[in-house]
């Protein structure tokens, strides 16, 4: 068209020269950010913030330096499974995040509340935009690989990051149970949606292990996920049993010290991205 000045976004015509408008929300100017990693489940329950946290820690072990944004608003847990309670501060630049012992880079709601129990009663738009600002108004201090810790499901929030951060791939935490394999599909499939290639899946709490006779006991009965990958030609990336004392280890902010070989091949996944 003669009169286009090129700016679509206050234009109203239907011209073949349209542009598509880009929905990702600015990086903060202060932030360097490589790898965006969504860590997704689907539905809750599945020990979901326990993998991302083992994830970032298995990457750090890496050399790497590593953040996670932790956009579980309603139930953000990140903080306390690495001992963290406030963020560094802020300045002109924006928000500093925590920074874990070993300088793992931490941002949650919990670390701007006057007390981590309180609930955060929000509405979904507004929910949807704090998790915006953990990306436009944090300064992210040269970081390798960002894990998003996203909530359950397929909502807002998920949808506010796959459509606003450069999502580079996503890994989904699944567990042996047979209702887990649809709300899986229904994960894979909105990945799908919005172009976010799946690196993979994670079975969390895949058995217990007897500690008299070592025999692996499927505590929530077999799993079928190695059909379900197949079906979506993906792989099965790590299998992590029941472990009590890795539970003792998040609630006592100490997952820097769990033993994360398990993931060696969930770790190879995304540093090829």
């Amino acid at each position: 068209m003669s009169s286009c000045n090129g700016n679509c976004s206050a234009c109203d015509s239907d011209c073949q020269d349209r542009k598509a408008e880009s929905l990702l929300a600015k990086l903060n100017e202060a932030s360097q950010v490589g790898k965006v990693i969504a860590v997704m489940s689907g539905k809750g329950g599945v020990g979901k913030s326990t993998v991302t946290s083992m994830l970032a820690v298995a990457m750090a072990r890496q050399g790497k330096r590593v953040g996670i944004l932790d956009a579980d608003i309603t139930g953000p847990s990140i903080p306390m499974a690495f001992g963290v309670s406030e963020c560094q501060g802020a300045d002109s630049s924006g928000l500093s995040p925590a920074v874990s012992s070993t300088g793992i880079q931490i941002m949650s709601i919990n670390l701007l509340l006057d007390n981590c129990t309180d609930p955060v009663v929000w509405r979904g738009p507004v929910i949807a935009g704090a998790v915006k600002q953990f990306w436009t108004d944090v300064v992210w201090k040269q970081v390798d690989y960002l894990f998003v810790d996203m909530p359950p499901g397929t909502g807002d929030v998920p949808l506010t990051v796959f459509q606003s951060l450069p999502v580079d791939g996503a890994v989904i935490v699944t567990s042996p149970q047979g209702l887990v394999d649809m709300v899986v599909t229904k994960a894979v499939k909105m990945a799908g949606m919005m172009h976010v290639p799946v690196l993979g899946f994670v079975e969390n709490y895949s058995y217990l292990q007897c500690p008299d006779c070592g025999k692996q006991i499927s505590v929530f009965g077999q799993s079928h996920l190695e059909q379900t990958a197949a079906a979506f030609h993906l792989p099965v990336l790590a299998r992590l049993p029941i472990q009590p004392q890795v539970a003792a280890c998040y609630d006592n902010g100490q997952m820097e010290t769990v033993d994360t070989s398990a993931l060696q091949e969930a770790v190879a996944a995304i540093e090829r991205v």
